[in-house]
Parts: structure tokens; C-alpha cells; sequence
């Protein structure tokens, strides 16, 4: 075993200073060019997700599916990354970077490389996915496609569903430009009047509520979707009757969202808050995109009145917004996606006998239980807990962080249940969950409402660990019952995210949790915690000593090893660790789903060090942290991923895994997923991504969330036998 100090995140100061006089010193050994870009490497997983939507062996529904993700992800990427780093620019704000170029260097080639991105996202709808889908009988066709039937049929409806929502409006000097929405889909209509000959503006919104693709009757099977907005442009002389239609072009405009709330300046964190959401509407412009046919007249006033730059300006072949294509997904086609799949449940969790119940506090009394989401249910586990904890007339007090739920969550109905039924229920709600804000308020008033205690967590912090405590009176005496995961208490996201969650009644746990919950929402402040590493005070050095023990064992001749799963690796203190451990001979493996600053091509300082990727049918969302601690494992799963925000401004939280089983299922994991006969994308020279996909007969390599799927299947029917 290691040092106690090593296991308890809370570290001596004299220890604290001489830990850091070691960083320090190795610092200076360490090439100037050891980082990434942040920003860059971010395009580079969304160049991953492109990659699986032209990918031709996966179904063409999940192919258009990630062309709605790669829009989606790329729509957040400008309202605050981009966003953020202009704002920073304009009113002189340091802007971090970690590769030594100016940050005006590192925004130009952010939008080169953007450009690039959408001009090839566009092209693999148009050219690739769009026909794969019409051979499907799955057709997005364009008015020119229509017979004439087919155009009466569609303009009765544009007649009665559409034409009464739209608000066309009049640019002109009675009429002021109007104010255009982030991330609206807009006609720029020009036109001539009849009467005067002069020539006029004016801008139509597309309706949101309404079907972003309107269904054409047809005869068979076939299904055919006509974009709404060129069922808008082909019938404009409804909404400009005796005007002469000149020109209309589809654009879109997507504005600053990225959020600033100064909370010590704050004496109500909801009210800033909800200010600050009205001014998120009105943010400035970042990016415009238009049809690639746009004429000059129309973009020049576009950019006078949008104060944008051309820069700034993205053609695109229509349609432009294809997240869109996530309409795609209601269709009943299940051979054009991947095969369905249930959760299962959990061995421990099984009821003894059919249509029965199962007692989730006797399962977890019995031994700890590791439960893997969406191979595992998250109903029949996390809800099924926390509701038998609601009705539990032992129960006496729940405590919960929530961090992104959705409104008709079950967790939330769970926790207002267990405060009507008289128990004391906590729960910390984080309002700042970025776009999630105005959600979390709504449910976070309803819990108050019902008589939960609603906290919003320490200022300057966000609270993203994930925490769940029970406690129950068994016999005269209290007992702790846990749940610490690595993803949201959310069902909706819990079946497509893969995640961990950990479920225990050690008391050391309850301890540690009961003290980290005091700290939260009073004013204690813990420094130790024997099972837990929790940011923002301790998990950094405790995660910095476990990589450096590692490279103090490999120094001694003593096998060495470091792996770490995450959805971002970018910390620069973390990764200077990982290079001196390689140095050192330190197997140093990363898994990590999207920005990635650690390079693998820095000779004498990476050779030991191999990075891959996985992306697939599920978000791979799980952190897990292995040390091999000279064969005695530490294995710690949690909420934090290796970024300055989660190690510094958040409160994260790991717990390490003690039961044998769960360490060799976690061990397992990991070497399938570092395989090299597992498909997955591996990070070489200048931070280059490469798919390997097939071997070198052009066999596929496995899939690592197959796999698992067959695996969860084998554990629980081999658990059943016992």
C-alpha cells in the first residue's frame, strides 16, 4: 500500500509545499511546444463525429443522426468557446493559452478550421448521406422534385399550418431592422413595389415550433420531406401580395451565449442569474451562415445591420441548421439503425421473484454494487433507490446533488415525495449548468415549493460531483447508504450516456459524505476525507501524487502504470505529470472522448505514452483514474474531468473502488478499449487523429460498446447461476 496521505485527499501544507517545490523543478525540463490547442483539438472531436456519419457500415439513420450531433456540438462551440475568446480580445482580458500564440493567431486559424469543418459537413449530407437515405426510401427533396399534385397538396397546407404564424417584417425607415435570434432559421426577402418601383427588405422568421421538414403525401412506402423554409420561399407572394419578389436567401445567425455572473457581487445568485439570461438573447453576433447563393446586395446589408464581419460569414449549400436531421429520428425504421437495446438490470438489484420488488437497501447492504450505464438500468437502480428511499418509513434524510435533470424527471417527483412523507431531503441545486439554467430554476422552485431544502452550492463554484446519501435508522442506529456516479441524475441522457455509478453502505463513505454535504451547504470546511478526492482543494495534488508515485516505483525498477479515462484532458499540471512519468518508464494510457492538449510525438518525453478515442452508439462520458501501486491497484471513478474549471472552480468528487470484482471489471474495460484490436481513433503526430476501424485484411476491429453490451449480458446470467 501507499501512504495514508495518498488515500486521504486532505495533504499536510509543509507536505503541499515540498510536493510543489518537486513540480516545479521538473517544469523546467519539459519542452516549450508540450501542448495542444484546446480549441483545435475540440474541432478534432467533432471531426470525429463527422467521421462516424460517413462512415457506410454504420445505418444511415445513425449517420444522420451524427450530422445533427456534429451541428449541434458546433452551434455550442461558437456561443462560448468562440464567443468567449472575442470577448476576451475586444475588452483586453488575458486570454489563456498553453501553446505560445497570440490569441488573435489562435481565433483566425480557429475559424479556418471551422470553415473547412462545416464546407465538409455539408457536403457528406448532400453527397453522401442525403442519397444513402432516398435509397432507404427516406427522401429530403427539394420544390424543383415536386409534381404538381404534390405542390397543391403542400401549399393547402402551408395555407392552413403555416402562413397564419408567419410575421413577415418591413425594413424601412418607419421600420427599423429587426432583431434576429440566435440559432433562428430567417428568409432575407427583397422586393420590388409595384407601385412605387422602389425596392424594399424584409425579414421572415421560420417558426421553430413548427416541423423543420413537412411531409409530402405519397402513394406507397416512400416517405419525402420538403425543408419548411423552401416551402415558405415558394409561396411568398402570399405574404407580399402585388410586390415583385427580387431575391430571398435562407441565413442564420448565431450570437455570444456565453455567460458572466460575478456572485460575490450578487446578493440573490437567482435573480443575476435570470438577468443574465435576458441579456444571453441579445448577445453580440459570432457567426452568420447563408446559403451559398446569397447575392452581394443582400449580404452587404445583412453585415451593415448584423455588425458582423465577412470573416465571419459562413456560405453553405442548403439547408442550413441540420440539426434538423434529429426530426429523422421518430421515423419507424429499425433496420436503418443500430439494433435496439434494453438496459438490464443490475444482478443485485433483481427482484427474488418475478413481477416482485427488490429491496435495494438489503442489495447494497450485501456488497457494494458497480452498476454500468445504458448496459445497466439507471431506472431500476438510481430512481429505484432514491423512490424506495421516498416511501421508507426508516428513512429519515436524503441528500442529492443535481446538476442537469430533465423537468418531468422521476428524481425530482422522488425527492418532493420523500419531503411530504415527512423526511428531512436536501438537495443542491446547480442553476449555473450551462444552458441548463433556466430548467434548473423552474424544478429548483418546485423543490422548494414542496419543502425541500434547495441550496445552490458554494459561490464561485459550480457543484458538478454527483452524490446521492441516504440515511436509515436500522435497529436503533444510523446507517449510510451511497451513490456517487459519474454522469447526471438524468433518465433521459442516462440511455444514450455511458457512465458508472457506485452504490455502498461503507461507513467511511457516509462519512465522507455527510462532512462534504455540511461543507455545501453550511459553512464547515473539511480537510480530510478518507475514500473521496474532492475538488476544488484536494483532488489536483491527490491525483499529481498517485502520478508521481507511479513514476517513483517505475525509478525503482518496479512495474509502473497510469490510465485515466475522461471526457477532456487539458490540465497543464496533470499533463506535465503524465510526461515526467513517462520519462521514467511509466506506462501512461489516456481515454478521452474529446479535447485532448497531450501530445504523443514529443520524443523523450511521450514515448510511453498512447492516447485513443472512442465514439460510438453511446456518449462515452465515465471518468475513471487506475494506478497500478506496485500490484495493489487504486482505482478512483467520479465526476471530474482534467481541465482547469473541474480541478479548480467546481466541486468534483472521486471515490475509489475497493472490491476486487469491480477493480477487474474497470481493468477489463480499460485494456479493451486501449486494444489494438478494438476500433477507435488514435492521436499521433501534431495532434492528427487516425481511425482504425478494420484490420489489415479489412476485417472490423471490435466494437468496444458491442463488446460490453455481450459482456453486462454473460456477468449477469453468470451471477443468476450462483
Amino acid at each position: 500500500m501507499i501512504d495514508t496521505q495518498v488515500h486521504d485527499s486532505g495533504l499536510g501544507d509543509a507536505d503541499d509545499d515540498d510536493f510543489d517545490g518537486v513540480i516545479e523543478a521538473y517544469d523546467s525540463q519539459l519542452p516549450d511546444n508540450r501542448y495542444l490547442d484546446r480549441e483545435l483539438s475540440w474541432l478534432a472531436f467533432n471531426k470525429r463525429v463527422l467521421e462516424l456519419a460517413e462512415d457506410i457500415n454504420l445505418p444511415v439513420l445513425e449517420r444522420a443522426n451524427f450530422l445533427a450531433i456534429f451541428a449541434s456540438n458546433l452551434d455550442e462551440f461558437f456561443m462560448v468557446r468562440v464567443a468567449g475568446l472575442k470577448r476576451r480580445i475586444i475588452t483586453g482580458l488575458a486570454v489563456p493559452t498553453n501553446v505560445g500564440r497570440s490569441p488573435q493567431d489562435v481565433l483566425t486559424d480557429l475559424s479556418t478550421a471551422a470553415h473547412e469543418l462545416q464546407e465538409r459537413h455539408a457536403r457528406v449530407w448532400s453527397e453522401d448521406v442525403r442519397p444513402a437515405l432516398a435509397e432507404a426510401g427516406i427522401e429530403v427533396v427539394s420544390w424543383a422534385d415536386l409534381a404538381d399534385d404534390e405542390r397543391s397538396d403542400l401549399y393547402e397546407y402551408f395555407s392552413a399550418q403555416v402562413f397564419p404564424v408567419l410575421m413577415p417584417l418591413a425594413v424601412d425607415p418607419a421600420h427599423p431592422f429587426p432583431y434576429i435570434s440566435g440559432l433562428s432559421l430567417n428568409l432575407a426577402v427583397r422586393i420590388r413595389n409595384a407601385r412605387t418601383g422602389r425596392q424594399e427588405f424584409a425579414r421572415l422568421k421560420v417558426p421553430p415550433m413548427l416541423p423543420r421538414f413537412v411531409e409530402v403525401k405519397t402513394a406507397d412506402a416512400h416517405v419525402r420531406y420538403l425543408p419548411i423554409e423552401e416551402l415558405i420561399s415558394e409561396n411568398l407572394d402570399d405574404l407580399f401580395p402585388g410586390m415583385e419578389i427580387l431575391e430571398h436567401h435562407t441565413f442564420r445567425l448565431t450570437r455570444n451565449e456565453d455567460m458572466v455572473i460575478e456572485e460575490d457581487e450578487t446578493e440573490n445568485l437567482i435573480q443575476a442569474l435570470e438577468a443574465e439570461l435576458l441579456r444571453r438573447r441579445f448577445g453580440p453576433p459570432i457567426r452568420l451562415e447563408i446559403t451559398e447563393d446569397m447575392d452581394d446586395v443582400t449580404l452587404d446589408l445583412l453585415l451593415d445591420e448584423l455588425d458582423i464581419t465577412e470573416h465571419d460569414v459562413y456560405r453553405l449549400p442548403s439547408p442550413l441548421d441540420l440539426r434538423g436531421l434529429f426530426a429523422l429520428s421518430g421515423l419507424d425504421r429499425p433496420e436503418l439503425r443500430y439494433p435496439a437495446h434494453v438496459p438490464k438490470t443490475a444482478t443485485p438489484f433483481q427482484p427474488p421473484e418475478q413481477n416482485g420488488r427488490a429491496d435495494i437497501f438489503a442489495a447494497i447492504r450485501k456488497e457494494d454494487v458497480l452498476v454500468h450505464h445504458p448496459y445497466e438500468s439507471f431506472t431500476t437502480s438510481v430512481v429505484a433507490f432514491l423512490k424506495q428511499a421516498a416511501r421508507d418509513p426508516h428513512v429519515l434524510a436524503i441528500k442529492q446533488t443535481l446538476y442537469r435533470t430533465s423537468g418531468d424527471s422521476p428524481i425530482v417527483e422522488a425527492l418532493i415525495d420523500a419531503a411530504e412523507n415527512g423526511k428531512q431531503v436536501l438537495a443542491l441545486v446547480e442553476v449555473k449548468a450551462r444552458f441548463d439554467e433556466a430548467a434548473n430554476i423552474v424544478w429548483a422552485r418546485k423543490l422548494e415549493k414542496a419543502g425541500v431544502h434547495v441550496v445552490y452550492g458554494l459561490v464561485g463554484l459550480k457543484t458538478h460531483c454527483k452524490l446521492l446519501h441516504v440515511i436509515r435508522e436500522e435497529d436503533g442506529v444510523l446507517r449510510s447508504y451511497s451513490h456517487i456516479g459519474t454522469g447526471n441524475y438524468n433518465p433521459k441522457t442516462s440511455r444514450i450516456y455511458e457512465d458508472y455509478g457506485l452504490f455502498t453502505a461503507n461507513e467511511q463513505v457516509g462519512r465522507d459524505l455527510t462532512r462534504l454535504f455540511n461543507e455545501l451547504s453550511g459553512y464547515a470546511i473539511e480537510k480530510k476525507f478518507k475514500r473521496l478526492l474532492v475538488a476544488p482543494l484536494h483532488l489536483r495534488k491527490g491525483l499529481l501524487r498517485q502520478i508521481d508515485h507511479e513514476r517513483r516505483n517505475a525509478g525503482a525498477g518496479k512495474p509502473a502504470s497510469v490510465r485515466i479515462k475522461v471526457n477532456s484532458m487539458v490540465d497543464e499540471q496533470i499533463i506535465d505529470a503524465l510526461y515526467r512519468a513517462s520519462q521514467a518508464g511509466v506506462k501512461v494510457e489516456v481515454w478521452v472522448r474529446g479535447i485532448c492538449s497531450l501530445r504523443t510525438d514529443l520524443p523523450g518525453v511521450s514515448d510511453n505514452i498512447t492516447v485513443r478515442s472512442i465514439l460510438g452508439r453511446y456518449l462515452e462520458h465515465s471518468r475513471i483514474f487506475a494506478f497500478h501501486n506496485d500490484g495493489d491497484p487504486q482505482i478512483y471513478i467520479g465526476s471530474a474531468d482534467m481541465m482547469h474549471r473541474n480541478l479548480d472552480r467546481r466541486v468534483e468528487a472521486l471515490v475509489r473502488v475497493v472490491e476486487p470484482a469491480h477493480l477487474a471489471e474497470l481493468t477489463a474495460l480499460f485494456d479493451l478499449a486501449m486494444a489494438d484490436t478494438t476500433s477507435s481513433w488514435h492521436l499521433g503526430a501534431e495532434g492528427e487523429w487516425t481511425r482504425r476501424s478494420t484490420d489489415a485484411d479489412g476485417a472490423p476491429l471490435v466494437d468496444l460498446q458491442e463488446k460490453t453490451m455481450t459482456q453486462v449480458q454473460r456477468r449477469r446470467r453468470a451471477r443468476a447461476v450462483r
